[in-house]
């Protein structure tokens, strides 16, 4: 594997690598990396699927290597804005969130707020991740800002800023390690947030297709339109009236549509969509006469910017978007999605051309052949050679693991993982001892899991959202008896050896419906 990517990235070609776990793929690919870019001056952009990865490679495997290189690289990491404290919010600079005032002062939100600001005088980069133990997204909105809302060039912290000190520091690595949201962000608009870069490394390329979908796909409900426009009222006293009936009777449309896909538009959600258009369009104009400025004034256009992103996704050649409506539950809203059909055209286009580009994962092929993987990232669209590689794996699972399948259970339905399923759970969690990463396919399974393990056994319980994913990684490694129950963002990624991880569990297969 070293030796097939040294040679892509000298010779301006495409390779596609499968590496099995345990092949040590992340250095197969950074020894040659770190070496050519350190020695040349040049810059190579990783990508990953999930930020445990993203993590380890910055923390563990980067650092490793250039333990033994001549000539160390340059690393940083490149992730959104809002990953950053904001000094300037942090110390009162910006309006509270609608969701916290003074009454949440007491509470545990209020004092997550008050440890953050305490925090921003003691850290040294303003990372999330960087914070141990993590917070609440609620009280980590009080201290950051996305690009809306950010002041700029004239916050008067400007210089101090977390966030544009990590853009500096990646502008000027050698190995600048990000996430596929971020690829998307760069292959879907006109800002290219990676800069220029002469090699393109994207692990856990499998879900490089689904996670720049994703991220190019648009959502939108009644409630959210009324949630914006009362924002926007408070943060500019603009008269939002309009804006909130259009987004009644958008809400009312959609509630009378069947879930599912939408082939033909049907007339009333048309016009619905035309009137919610011109409401916002007019929301935009009061704004500009709006005397709000500063801080305000941008949080009161960040509120407006989902309005508009959904209208852009919107107004597009409705054969080239997925347009479908969806609902959480019997209970929950409506609402309306739109998608680009194809990601592999601009995938090519913004991202592969004329750059060498290897992409790896555990998961490359499909009935042994690599041509799907190919069709999906654009990459046989290219015109550089495509180079196909697979280093098998070190492990003989036959020989060295334990496939059991509950074949006496129910299979999983909507309504959250069953009783049975729970006892099954914790009867397993028994018998090996602790040492148990349980995988669930929603948040609300996971947490009925992380409850159930906890009445059941005498040992310490990690639950995804209680921390972030680094913390519970490497507490859930450290502590051998330990569990560690989660969603999607754990199901790769993520590196426990040994004894701590002796038993992983799975609720159900996230295979794709045959119809997406």
């Amino acid at each position: 594997m070293v030796e097939a990517v040294a040679d892509t990235l000298e010779n301006t070609k495409h390779l596609l690598v499968e590496a099995g776990t345990g092949t040590g793929k992340s250095l197969g690919y950074l020894v040659p990396a770190m070496r050519r870019a350190a020695t040349n001056g040049e810059r190579i952009v990783v990508s990953t699927a999930t930020l445990a990865l993203q993590r380890q490679i910055v923390t563990k495997d980067a650092p490793q290597v250039n333990e033994v290189l001549d000539e160390p690289a340059r690393v940083a990491v490149l992730k959104g804005w809002s990953n950053y404290l904001c000094l300037h919010k942090a110390q009162g600079g910006y309006p509270e969130d609608s969701l916290f005032d003074a009454a949440d002062v007491a509470s545990e939100t209020g004092k997550e707020v008050i440890r953050l600001r305490e925090w921003a005088q003691e850290t040294e980069t303003g990372d999330r991740d960087d914070l141990v133990p993590g917070v609440s997204d609620k009280a980590w909105r009080q201290v950051s800002v996305d690009t809306l809302e950010c002041m700029g060039q004239t916050c008067p912290m400007r210089d101090e800023c977390f966030a544009a000190r990590a853009r500096m520091d990646a502008d000027d690595a050698n190995i600048v390690v990000t996430n596929h949201s971020m690829l998307g962000i760069h292959a879907a608009t006109e800002n290219p947030i990676c800069g220029e870069f002469d090699g393109l490394i994207i692990d856990e390329a499998h879900d490089l297709s689904r996670i720049i979908r994703n991220q190019a796909t648009k959502s939108l409900s009644g409630p959210i339109v009324g949630y914006r426009a009362r924002r926007l009222n408070r943060l500019a006293t603009v008269d939002v009236g309009g804006l909130e009936s259009a987004g009644e009777a958008f809400e009312a449309v959609l509630d009378g549509l069947d879930e599912g896909l939408i082939t033909v538009r049907p007339e009333s959600l048309v016009e619905a969509m035309q009137v919610l258009d011109s409401k916002i369009r007019e929301a935009d104009s009061d704004l500009e006469m709006s005397p709000a400025e500063g801080a305000e004034k941008r949080m009161a256009l960040s509120a407006l910017s989902d309005l508009h992103n959904f209208m852009d996704a919107w107004s597009r050649d409705p054969e080239k978007m997925i347009t479908w409506v969806s609902r959480s539950d019997d209970s929950g809203p409506s609402y309306l999605n739109c998608a680009p059909l194809d990601v592999a055209g601009p995938i090519a286009r913004k991202l592969l051309a004329e750059t060498p580009a290897i992409l790896t994962s555990a998961t490359m092929q499909l009935g042994g052949s690599f041509n799907a993987i190919g069709y999906e990232t654009g990459i046989a669209f290219s015109d550089e050679e495509v180079e196909t590689v697979d280093v098998g794996t070190p492990f003989d699972p036959p020989r060295q693991g334990i496939l059991y399948i509950a074949e006496h259970l129910a299979p999983p339905g909507r309504g959250g993982v069953s009783t049975e399923a729970l006892e099954e759970l914790v009867e397993l969690a028994k018998a090996a001892g602790g040492g148990v990463l349980a995988l669930f396919s929603s948040r609300a399974a996971a947490n009925q899991g992380a409850e159930a393990l906890r009445e059941a056994l005498d040992v310490t319980v990690y639950a995804q959202g209680e921390d972030q994913i680094g913390t519970l990684v490497k507490n859930f490694a450290e502590d051998v008896d330990s569990c560690l129950v989660g969603t999607l963002s754990l199901w790769q990624g993520i590196d426990v050896r040994g004894w701590a991880c002796r038993l992983v569990t799975i609720d159900r297969i996230p295979f794709p419906v045959p119809s997406d």
